[in-house]
């Protein structure tokens, strides 16, 4: 059962400036913040469930177009919430676009001007040392962040018993995709015909 919130107007301005901080910190897209956005909705505030928070994240890499759209269904599911669900009517539905509306333009808005003054002052200096050795050192990151999201969303399953397939699946995929030209969707639409099948 999904919690029912009673959010103030001071919580909404805090969910915003949250996201709005994290979306400066998030290095290599919005998914890299996946584990501090976790930390706050699950862990700290109990504004969203566990299950709540990953099938967002689940949905949003499976649907077409920008992956930054969990960020507007972690809105969207605590706004629900605060509006009692689906049998809260209107709302529930106004409270939910909300929350759509508070976690994106938090996510978007800072990151999008810093990114836009950043890189036209980058390529102005473009030749610096400086410059070429900040591209070069955040790709480390970049990686380091996007594994330890992977590892929050293993973690959330808590079942290696039952799911040593996706493990295994997982090692695998990511040997063909370090390894091999495969095109990425062939996997993503391989990995979705063996969970249609219920082997993984």
């Amino acid at each position: 059962m999904n919690p029912v919130l009673e959010l103030s107007s001071s919580d909404w301005l805090s969910l915003f400036n949250h996201f709005a901080s994290l979306s400066l910190l998030a290095v290599g897209g919005a998914i890299t913040a996946a584990p501090e956005m976790h930390r706050y909705l699950v862990d700290e505030t109990g504004w969203l469930s566990e299950s709540q928070f990953t099938s967002s994240i689940a949905l949003a890499q499976a649907a077409p177009g920008p992956n930054i759209l969990f960020v507007a269904l972690m809105g969207f599911h605590v706004g629900m919430n605060a509006g009692a669900g689906l049998g809260g009517g209107w709302i529930s539905a106004g409270l939910a676009s909300l929350g759509v509306l508070v976690c994106m333009v938090g996510i978007m808005l800072p990151s999008s001007v810093l990114c836009y003054t950043a890189t036209r002052w980058a390529h102005q200096h473009r030749e610096k040392l400086g410059i070429r050795a900040f591209k070069s050192g955040m790709a480390p990151i970049v990686i380091a962040l996007l594994l330890s999201t992977a590892w929050l969303l293993t973690l959330s399953h808590n079942q290696p018993a039952r799911d040593w397939p996706l493990y295994v699946l997982t090692a695998l995929t990511t040997l063909v995709v370090w390894r091999t030209q495969v095109h990425l969707l062939w996997l993503i639409g391989l990995g979705a015909l063996l969970g249609g099948l219920g082997w993984v």
